[in-house]
Formats: structure tokens, C-alpha cells, sequence
């Protein structure tokens, strides 16, 4: 944030400003530890709690579940209540979930305090960059904004932070040899992990409760005075009575279009009128336009893509290290950028530079994919009579599927990966891949159990299109078995620096930039109820990408998959480019002005 305005300001109004950013990093930091923490407890939780593994499942989805319901509702809930309240509430819920959850004995508490987590999760994600919009200044918005995502990505490095401590002490108890001391400090394990996320929780809600509730949402409920002290607490009192004089004359200009109308006025707040539809279409393409990107695929299966790439499991790892350490760091160039060049330079440049590393690293994979050879018949013979096939992958199994699938005997030299995509019925799973020449490497094991979700929750969130009843009586299919030549260490490396300029441009455009667009687009009538729908729409993209992934990948190969990323992100460009309004240094009601066809001031108008 340039910081120069503040340093003219009031010494109150200066700490009310920092204030709000807090506010805005605790909440970010909360959805990123709502998002994580489950990764590192889930081993220890596995092996103490006695619960089966659909039971586990739930746990795991409970988060996934809770966020959806809440994002459903939590923009009805940010108007009937207001932005602070909600605010309070989210926070609430989570610091509530702590102890149900890291007290838990038994299956019924974990899952409410996990649903109470995901609650928490969809609240925060809706209310905290709505709030923020309508009460930052001009100049602070962006970057205030932009602050939520980078303690976003914090709070997941946070918690794979103290999953790795708690790791270590199991690991220091485990060379001791005694089974029941192991067992006690698993169990002691995933609690406190939980446990340690407690503090940011407490200090959410105590800086809720420090700030003032937005000024738009007061002005909308008919409080102007309320309204203009709320403004002043962030600005000067000639800015302050500028907006309020703008949004005096919006409400003006919205009563006089209701009296043409005929007092239709429910019609007038209709998310479908036409002065709001473009900037909701608007804010639903960069939503989804931001997953389309394949953000969340790289991530998860980060590792995986550079073993197939050419590095070995070691150096994949790393690699992955690296990579989320990145996308932590470039988050950081993305706050300090976004209210100097501006929201749609920085999406515009971020969306080309994804485009770009996307394409290369596409390319990559369409070298060595060329060579690849599917295997699928030869492993389906070895399904077994209960539908599943075990088995060892080294250099002498690699060569009997070749030779199996080519009809010409195959040399065990060169070292190769396997991926095996198979179904049972319209769920698709995938091994990692594996290298013919690991000395480490497990036997293959592909099961019903292991592949078909646990209930009817989680199989909605895995693919909605497909039954579980007949999953689980469906036979094994064996989709692909594609064994690939490994590339060169030089063609590993190569890629991985491809991701690693793909996720920098992402994390310091689109990742940031997301969330002004969702609350910055949305004129204030629509807002709550805009942002909800949006993000529904983002979650809904998410899981239809990571439903088509695996098919994809096992089909038609990484280069395809990778192409179609950067088809969309074109788009994703295109419209960043072309289509978004520059919102920097704009009040809210000027964006709005802008797709009503009126005429916003200039962008550095606003101190």
C-alpha cells in the first residue's frame, strides 16, 4: 500500500487503518488454516482414533461440505446481520471448533467441529473481502485485500509448518521402540495441532470486535450518521463526507429510477437488471477463469508431474518445496504491486504470464509423451477375481508389459515411469507415477476401498455425474497404463522452472487480484448475494477440474491437459485485458457508475 496519504492523517485514524488490514491478514490467515490443518493431524488421527476409513473420509470432506453451505447463505447473512457481525460469528465458529474437535472421543464430535470449521471457512471467505471493500479507502483496498490472500497462503505453509514439527517428535518417540508410548503421543499429536491454531482464532474475533461495521452496509440500513463516524475512522473528514455525498447520491439516483419504474423497486435490486449482470458475468469469469488456470491440479499434483518429467522422487519433492515457498513469496510482490499499477495491469500480466509458461511446459510433455506406449490390456489381465490388481514396478515388469503390448520383446535398460488411470464405475483414480528404476519404490495396490468414496457426500465432490451404487459393484477398468521413457534430468529441471514462472505470475496477479474483483465488481445493492454465487461458481469449477484431471491426463496426456489450461487462461486474458474496468484509486460507487454508463472520476482522483 502506498502509505503516503496515511502518513498525513490523524494518529487515531493511522491505527484504525493498520488495524483493518489486520483484521484482513487474521481473516486470510484463518481460511488458510481451515484449508490446511487437517494434512498434518490426518496420519496421527488415522492411527488413534479408531475410526474406519469412510468414517475418516467424512472428517476430511466435513470442511468441504460446510464451506459450500456456508457460502450459500453468507450473503443473505452479511445483510441481514452486517459485514462485523458475520465477521464475529465466522470467527466464533472456529475458535468454538477447536476444543469439540481436539477433545473429541469418538466419531460425532470430530465431525462437528469439522463442519463448524468449514462454516467458518465459507463465512470468512464472503464476509472478510466484502468488509474490507466497503471500508478501506481507495488507495488501502487493494492491498488490503490482497494482504487476506497472502496470510492465506501463509496459514497453509503455517500448517504444514507445525505438522512437520509434530512429525519429528513422532519420529524421536517411534526410535524408542515402545508401542504405547507411540500411541500416546500420536494421539497427543494431532490434538495439539489443532490445539496451536486456536491463537489466530481468538485474535479474529477480538479485532472484529475493535473495528466499526462497514459504512455502506449502516448507509443501506438507514443509519447515515452511524455511517459517516464509521467513515471517519479510516479517513479525513472531507473524504469522509465526499462519500458519503456519492453515496447519497447514488441511493438519489436509484429512488428517482424506481419512481420511473412504477416503484418496481424488488425488481430494481434483482441481481438479473441489466446495470448489474455485467459486472456479476464479469466477476463469475474471473473466478472461474482463476481455477481454470489449473492452480489447484499443479498444486496437488505437483510432485507426481515432475517425476513423469524427468525427476526422480527426491528431487520432485523439492522441487515442490520450492514451489510453494514461491507462491508464498510472489503473493507478497502481488500486495506491494496491486494498488500501484493497478488490478487490471497486474491481471493482465499475470494471465500472459501463465498463458506463456503453461504453453512451454506443455510443450515439455509433448516431447516425451510422443513415445509413450498404453499397457492397459496387458495389466488388465492381471485383475484379480475380487477386481483389484497387486503388484511390484521395476525394470523386469516394465519390460513383460512391453513386451506383452508390442508383441516384440522389450529391453529392461532404459528407465521408464507407469501410470495406471483406472474406474470403477464413474470414478476415475490414478497411481503415482513410478519409475522402473526406483530402489524404493512400494508395490502397486488398486482397490475398490481405496478408490470408490466412502458415501454420497464425498462422491458428489469427487465427480457429481457419477453413481455410487454402481461403483460399488462395478468392475475394475484398467482406463490406461501409460509407460513413458523418463526424459533427462535436464528436461525435469526445465519443467519444473516452466511451474515455477507459472505459479509467480499467478500468485502475484490472479491470486491477489481475485478477491478485489469479487468485491470490487459487485455494485453495493448485490454485493452479498453476488459474492456468494461467485464463489459457489469458483468452488463448482474447482471441483469439475479436479473431476476431469485424471481422465484427461490418463487420455490424452500432461501437454494436453496443460494446452487446455492455456486456452482458458486466453481467456482469462482476453477479458482482464479488454473487458475489466481499471478500479484502483475508485470508491465503490464509482465502479458502480461505470457500468451504469456514468462517468467515474479519474483514477488518482482519491487521496
Amino acid at each position: 500500500m502506498n502509505t503516503d496519504h496515511i502518513r498525513t492523517m490523524p494518529a487515531a485514524v493511522h491505527r484504525y487503518n493498520w488495524m483493518l488490514l489486520l483484521v484482513a491478514g487474521l481473516g486470510g490467515l484463518l481460511y488458510g488454516v481451515d484449508v490446511g490443518i487437517i494434512a498434518g493431524a490426518l496420519p496421527y488421527l488415522q492411527a488413534t482414533s479408531g475410526l474406519n476409513p469412510g468414517q475418516i473420509s467424512i472428517i476430511v470432506a466435513a470442511v468441504l461440505l460446510g464451506s459450500v453451505i456456508a457460502t450459500l447463505f453468507a450473503g443473505i447473512l452479511a445483510d441481514a446481520l452486517g459485514r462485523k457481525t458475520l465477521m464475529i460469528i465466522s470467527g466464533l465458529l472456529f475458535v468454538a471448533s477447536i476444543p469439540i474437535i481436539a477433545m473429541s472421543h469418538g466419531y460425532t464430535p470430530l465431525l462437528l467441529g469439522r463442519l463448524l470449521q468449514g462454516i467458518s471457512a465459507g463465512l470468512i471467505g464472503v464476509v472478510v473481502p466484502l468488509y474490507l471493500a466497503e471500508c478501506l479507502t481507495p488507495k488501502s483496498r487493494g492491498r488490503g485485500t490482497a494482504i487476506f490472500q497472502w496470510l492465506l497462503t501463509l496459514g497453509i505453509v503455517a500448517s504444514a509448518v507445525i505438522a512437520m514439527y509434530f512429525s519429528i517428535r513422532v519420529a524421536a518417540v517411534a526410535r524408542q521402540h515402545n508401542a504405547a508410548e507411540l500411541f500416546a503421543y500420536k494421539n497427543l499429536a494431532w490434538r495439539s495441532i489443532f490445539w496451536t491454531t486456536l491463537l489466530p482464532g481468538v485474535l479474529f474475533v477480538a479485532g472484529s470486535f475493535c473495528v466499526a461495521e462497514s459504512p455502506r452496509w449502516l448507509f443501506r440500513k438507514g443509519n447515515q450518521i452511524a455511517a459517516h463516524k464509521a467513515l471517519l475512522k479510516s479517513r479525513l473528514p472531507d473524504q469522509a463526507d465526499m462519500e458519503i455525498a456519492e453515496m447519497q447520491s447514488m441511493a438519489a439516483t436509484e429512488k428517482s429510477r424506481v419512481n420511473d419504474a412504477g416503484g418496481h423497486r424488488t425488481r430494481r435490486e434483482s441481481l438479473w437488471h441489466r446495470h448489474y449482470i455485467l459486472p456479476f458475468i464479469l466477476a463469475c469469469i474471473v473466478l472461474a477463469c482463476n481455477q481454470a488456470t489449473g492452480i489447484n491440479s499443479v498444486i496437488a499434483y505437483n510432485a507426481t508431474i515432475l517425476i513423469q518429467a524427468g525427476l526422480n522422487d527426491v528431487q520432485a519433492h523439492w522441487g515442490y518445496l520450492v514451489f510453494t515457498t514461491l507462491n508464498f513469496l510472489m503473493t507478497i510482490v502481488g500486495v506491494l504491486l496491486v494498488d500501484r499499477i493497478g488490478r487490471k495491469k497486474l491481471l493482465s500480466i499475470g494471465s500472459s504470464g501463465i498463458v506463456v509458461s503453461l504453453l512451454f511446459t506443455g510443450l515439455m510433455f509433448q516431447h516425451s509423451e510422443r513415445h509413450r506406449i498404453d499397457c492397459a490390456k496387458a495389466l488388465t489381465a492381471m485383475i484379480t477375481s475380487r477386481q483389484s490388481v497387486t503388484m511390484p514396478f521395476n525394470s523386469i515388469m516394465a519390460a513383460k508389459l512391453l513386451t506383452e503390448t508390442t508383441g516384440k520383446k522389450s529391453a529392461s535398460g532404459h528407465p521408464v515411469t507407469l501410470t495406471i488411470i483406472y474406474s470403477y464405475g464413474g470414478f476415475t483414480a490414478a497411481t503415482n507415477a513410478l519409475r522402473s528404476d526406483s530402489l524404493t519404490a512400494s508395490d502397486i495396490h488398486i482397490t475398490r476401498s481405496a478408490s470408490v468414496p466412502a458415501n454420497g457426500v464425498i462422491a458428489f465432490f469427487s465427480n457429481p455425474l457419477a453413481n455410487l451404487s454402481v461403483a460399488r459393484k462395478a468392475p475394475l477398468k484398467i482406463d490406461h497404463a501409460w509407460i513413458t521413457p523418463i526424459p533427462s534430468t535436464t528436461n525435469g529441471v526445465l519443467t519444473a522452472l516452466t511451474l515455477l514462472v507459472f505459479v509467480a505470475f499467478f500468485a502475484a496477479g490472479p491470486g491477489v487480484c481475485v478477491w478485489l474483483a469479487l468485491s470490487e465488481l459487485m455494485p453495493t445493492r448485490i454485493r452479498s448475494s453476488g459474492m456468494s454465487i461467485a464463489l459457489l461458481i469458483n468452488q463448482s469449477v474447482s471441483t469439475v477440474i479436479a473431476a476431469l484431471f485424471l481422465p484427461t491426463v490418463g487420455r490424452y496426456g500432461y501437454a494436453t491437459a496443460f494446452f487446455i489450461f492455456a486456452g482458458c487462461t486466453v481467456i482469462y486474458f482476453l477479458t482482464a485485458t479488454f473487458l475489466l474496468p481499471e478500479t484502483k484509486n475508485k470508491t465503490l460507487e464509482e465502479i458502480e457508475e461505470i457500468f451504469r454508463g456514468g462517468k467515474a472520476l479519474p483514477a488518482e482522483s482519491h487521496a
